[in-house]
């Protein structure tokens, strides 16, 4: 059988020769043959597709120990770590919206987040409160991954009890951005049906107020997220490509990022 030198091998893998080197060096995946006198690396055909299934599987974001056990595993193993993958990142992506919405709340605290107990000013202020603290719990409950049926429950009442204190005290993009939360708390509980009614929602706020950046693309995927959960894949798929391309109008790196991050757990 020909050898492949490390070249050869990773032009066909589609990974760098310094990957193979350190792939070696971490005994994840040993040349065929390595020449005693000048040290070079030979690599044979089922190897190199070795490195592109490890390509593969590193690309999906898959720590290396993690690739390592998978690469002897069965597909019926492998379908089962991705499946626990995708939670994690799943609920990563909603740690970090979570993040963003509360910076985005204490921007609006004249730049400084409150650490002590509030006063309120009026009523006003309270609603406004509320709104923050039950809006960051909803978050908080959606990235445990053993919530029971009572957290969900909680979540939900959560979900529409900050919705309602920012209907009394917001903006537009607060309005959008309830409804986009509660939309996402019935797809993660795996109600359809209330899921699409406030994505609905979301993005007749946008549209009825002029609203664009990353509400009117999240607006696209909530629709294309509760589609997907309904069963309606071309209806998902349309949504899913409008969010796409409303990614190209976000003006933040960072929220274009959070987007398409979050696009890439649809898969309808």
């Amino acid at each position: 059988m020909r050898l492949l030198t490390i070249g050869q091998a990773a032009r066909l893998a589609g990974v760098t020769a310094k990957a193979l080197r350190h792939y070696d060096a971490i005994g994840l995946l040993r040349p065929a043959v390595v020449d005693p006198a000048t040290g070079y690396r030979r690599y044979e055909q089922d190897q190199v597709d070795q490195a592109r299934r490890i390509r593969q599987l590193r690309a999906l974001d898959l720590p290396l120990d993690v690739v390592r056990r998978l690469l002897a595993s069965d597909p019926d193993a492998v379908r089962e770590a991705l499946r626990d993958h995708r939670k994690r990142v799943d609920a990563r992506i909603t740690r970090l919206r979570g993040v963003l919405h509360a910076i985005d709340h204490a921007l609006t605290d004249d730049g400084e987040p409150s650490m002590t107990t509030p006063e309120y000013a009026d009523v006003a202020d309270q609603h406004r409160h509320f709104a923050k603290t039950l809006f960051n719990e909803v978050w908080r409950l959606m990235e445990q991954e053993d919530r029971s049926p009572a957290d969900d429950a909680r979540m939900i009442h959560m979900a529409h009890a900050s919705a309602y204190h920012w209907l009394e005290v917001g903006t537009p993009e607060n309005f959008a951005r309830s409804h986009w939360q509660c939309s996402r708390v019935y797809t993660v509980v795996g109600r359809a049906e209330p899921a699409l009614y406030h994505a609905h929602l979301v993005l007749d706020i946008c549209r009825d107020n002029g609203i664009g950046d990353w509400d009117l693309a999240f607006a696209y995927e909530a629709l294309s997220r509760a589609y997907t959960l309904a069963g309606e894949k071309e209806q998902a798929r349309s949504w899913l490509e409008r969010a796409r391309l409303a990614a190209d109008d976000i003006a933040a790196d960072d929220d274009r990022e959070l987007l398409l991050a979050d696009l890439a757990t649809i898969a309808p």
